[in-house]
């Protein structure tokens, strides 16, 4: 077991390797296409509502069950459980934290890839080129998800600079890369919407965001907004967990997980804004699914001023927000093997590292360069799921919202009041309504909503 452990430097080093940890893929790919399909308006509203219901209330127990233990999530769940209802077997939940980020980092680095590519093809010109033939950009785009050789590539060189942070250490490397990347996200995030202002579709985006129309929204929009609540937070895997370890004693657990969730949904909401200013600027078809990121949205860049250079800026925002949230991945992981395996930092980043991105060649194969891979389907659902679709499916469905139930079970049922509050109010003044809320949305409300996404699960409900 280790027998020291590394912090933050200082509270903002926390918040912005945690924020950096949320703010990803499901930011600024995931929530606006679902945005669109379910209408807009009342979907964020009921998103918003979910943040605060489910998502912050865990959010704080992660960092709580972190900060109290100094372990990573197996070894915290071991320690806080001893003399509590249950025992060792709440290391399980441990167990499933490490395998949610194993599985994640696995495939997430195979998509975080591709925004590499769209950088690259931004700045040479060759995306100007195929966003102007857009039959011509999807073409692309699929012969790209099938050239094996290029998506082993960009895999790896996402894989190799998030090993490369994550063997540096918490300060020098966790640290400093949030201190830098955060800043840059932001900044870049900030000129992106100060541009979609000027656009002929800025107050049509406006008004589908922030307008609800209740008549619009499906029992279906309803499940998908809690869901995505809950996941875009990375809750459920342990990696608030982990960063809540090396989490100084005088630093605000409430103000820290206050910041965290609302950084993420303001990015949530600006990355919105941007797109659909765009989108909605002109009269096109849009498809609603994921690949809108990357066969939609430079079609409509380029009919705008200055089209390359904002795209360029856009998919590097994108590779940033990606980078954060998979150093965070590989931490969890890390972490696992430096507190109960003894490994130090440079084995653990560098043997971990390397078993995640054998698991994501699978992955990078499994588009169509091998057969095999692609036709893999272990969950009965979709015939051509493939290695990627399998494991996306198993760790969004199963591994996170299992993991978030339990967390929020144990911290609320398991872990008593007085230790709960203890850890709030350190480095915070005196909590007394709040606490109580809190301790209300921790113990019934965030079990019983997750609860909702798992039953729906089980029952075949499609909330993704």
């Amino acid at each position: 077991m280790a027998t020291s452990r590394a912090q933050w430097s200082g509270r903002v080093g926390f918040i912005l390797a945690a924020a950096g940890s949320a703010i990803g893929l499901g930011n600024l790919w995931k929530f606006p296409y679902i945005t669109l399909e379910n209408h807009g308006g009342a979907f964020v509203l009921v998103y918003l509502v979910a943040i605060a219901v489910v998502g912050a209330p865990i959010m704080a127990a992660e960092i709580i069950l972190g900060r109290k233990s100094r372990q990573s999530p197996v070894g915290a769940f071991r320690l806080l459980a001893i003399g509590r209802p249950g025992g060792r077997a709440w290391t399980g939940v441990g167990y499933l934290g490490v395998l949610a980020g194993f599985v994640i980092l696995s495939y997430y680095s195979v998509v975080a890839g591709w925004t590499i590519r769209y950088i690259v093809i931004a700045v040479s010109g060759t995306l100007g080129e195929l966003a102007h033939h857009p039959e011509a950009l999807q073409s692309y785009f699929v012969s790209f998800l099938n050239d094996p050789a290029a998506q082993v590539f960009h895999h790896s060189l996402f894989m190799a600079a998030t090993i490369g942070v994550v063997y540096f250490g918490v300060g020098k490397g966790i640290e400093r890369a949030a201190k830098i990347l955060m800043p840059l996200l932001f900044t870049i995030l900030v000129i992106l919407a100060i541009y979609s202002v000027s656009t002929p579709g800025f107050g049509q985006a406006i008004a589908f965001l922030f307008r609800p129309n209740f008549s619009e929204l499906t029992a279906g929009g309803v499940l998908e907004a809690l869901g995505h609540s809950f996941f875009t937070l990375s809750l459920g895997m342990g990696a608030m967990l982990t960063y809540g370890s090396y989490m100084r004693r005088q630093d605000s657990i409430p103000f820290a997980s206050f910041t965290i969730c609302f950084l993420d949904t303001l990015i949530a909401i600006m990355a919105c804004i941007i797109m659909f200013s765009v989108i909605f600027s002109f009269d096109f078809e849009v498809s609603k699914s994921s690949t809108i990121l990357f066969t939609t949205i430079p079609v409509i860049f380029f009919k705008l001023p200055a089209g390359a250079l904002v795209s360029a800026l856009f998919y590097l925002l994108v590779a940033f927000a990606a980078l954060t949230s998979t150093i965070s991945l590989l931490e969890v992981v890390s972490s696992y093997a430096i507190d109960e395996l003894g490994w130090g930092r440079h084995r653990a980043s560098l043997t971990m590292g390397a078993a995640i991105w054998v698991f994501g060649v699978l992955s990078a194969l499994s588009f169509g360069g091998v057969d095999v891979l692609s036709r893999f389907n272990l969950i009965g659902r979709d015939s051509t799921a493939g290695v990627f679709g399998t494991f996306d499916y198993l760790a969004s469905n199963w591994f996170l919202p299992v993991g978030g139930f339990f967390i929020a079970l144990f911290t609320g049922w398991i872990l008593t009041s007085k230790a709960s509050r203890d850890e709030l109010e350190e480095g915070h003044a005196s909590l007394s309504w709040s606490f109580t809320m809190w301790r209300f949305l921790i113990r019934f409300a965030a079990p019983a909503a997750v609860g909702v996404i798992i039953v729906s699960v089980i029952l075949g409900a499609e909330y993704q």
